[in-house]
């Protein structure tokens, strides 16, 4: 007995234990993503042409960048007059996860085409499109700085902006409004957040299929952070489309959607995607929501996956508690990419808000 319970001989057990152990993660890891690629392969498209919303504009941007404390240089779109001579308030347009400055292109194209006096300002998240990752590890605090020191750069004194962010652009407009909260009301006008969440990102994660095995149930969270922080090549493979569609889109999408969405995300850098992903993993911005204290719209899409409307529900009840929530949207049978799916109604949104606020001007 003792010479079975020797140091060595319980290494070996323990190496043993650890192999089983792993063993078993890989079985449930790969189970989970089997079930998500036997349910993608379920999803359809409408061929029914390009659209429009989509096309790159007519009028090309002023380029300019911002450099953060750590040295990351943020890539930034400046869309018709300057500031100065602009009327209104300021569009500031924030991206969301693996995506870039194009994701708004369905609002900048409508921007330019019915209300050619606004400035407009999309800007790329670091590491993301044509911005630079910088020194520092990326969190979910750093990312509302660099939002900080765009606005500050864009904004100019006494001047107002209409701030929208989808997804991983809604948590940076929550996590800068923590960190500068005196500065929402003096800089801020009202606050689009779209398809995102406050907390508890992985937790509520909807995309492993209820067809998924009992044994591979407590698998999903797990099977969610590898993929988010792993910096691995978004891989070309036959029927990559199709899981892009499942995960970020609705079931049945226009081709021309699918293929905007997939060529902008396989775009988006490995070690970007993982380092944000692993970032806002950890993302904890309820508090910002009582100190968001501008009207507020909060948009989700009854089959977004990735932030599921109970996010969203989160969200817009704490903001009604306290008296911040504008209007509170849910588009039935759209998923993730919600201002790309549901383009024209989310620029009816956008009109709406943008009007409310010239009235409150003009008054």
């Amino acid at each position: 007995m003792a010479k079975l319970w020797s140091a060595k001989n319980i290494g070996r057990f323990s190496g043993a234990t650890a192999l089983v152990g792993a063993g078993t993660t890989g079985v449930g890891v790969a189970t989970v993503l089997g079930s998500l690629l036997r349910a993608a392969m379920s999803y359809t498209t409408v061929d029914d042409g390009p659209d429009p919303l989509l096309a790159p504009p007519a009028v090309a941007p002023r380029r300019s960048t911002v450099t953060t404390a750590d040295g990351a240089v943020l890539n930034v779109l400046t869309y018709g007059p300057d500031a100065a001579d602009s009327t209104g308030d300021i569009v500031v347009m924030v991206h969301g996860w693996t995506c870039n400055t194009d994701y708004w292109l369905p609002q900048i194209n409508h921007l330019l085409a019915t209300d050619p006096g606004r400035t407009i300002v999309a800007y790329d998240q670091r590491g993301h499109g044509d911005s630079t990752m910088g020194h520092a590890r990326t969190t979910a605090d750093l990312i509302g700085r660099d939002f900080n020191a765009v606005l500050g750069a864009v904004l100019p004194a006494g001047r107002k902006a209409v701030v929208m962010g989808h997804s991983m652009g809604g948590m940076t407009i929550q996590t800068w409004a923590q960190q500068f909260h005196d500065q929402v009301p003096q800089q801020l006008s009202h606050v689009l957040l779209v398809s995102t969440a406050a907390e508890q990102v992985l937790q509520r994660l909807s995309i492993a299929p209820s067809s998924l095995p009992k044994f591979a149930e407590p698998f999903r969270v797990l099977t969610g952070w590898l993929v988010a922080s792993t910096p691995a090549p978004t891989p070309h493979i036959a029927g990559g489309e199709k899981v892009i569609q499942y995960v970020a889109m609705a079931d049945r999408v226009r081709a021309a959607h699918l293929e905007f969405v997939d060529e902008m995300v396989t775009a988006c850098h490995p070690v970007a995607r993982a380092s944000c992903g692993s970032a806002l993993a950890h993302l904890d911005a309820l508090s910002a929501l009582d100190v968001l204290a501008v009207p507020t719209t909060v948009v989700v899409g009854s089959e977004d996956k990735l932030l599921p409307p109970l996010q969203s529900d989160i969200i817009a009840d704490r903001l009604r508690r306290n008296g911040f929530l504008h209007d509170y949207v849910v588009w039935e049978g759209i998923g993730h990419m919600a201002s790309i799916e549901a383009g024209a109604e989310f620029n009816e949104l956008l009109d709406a808000v943008l009007g409310r606020r010239a009235g409150e001007l003009a008054s």
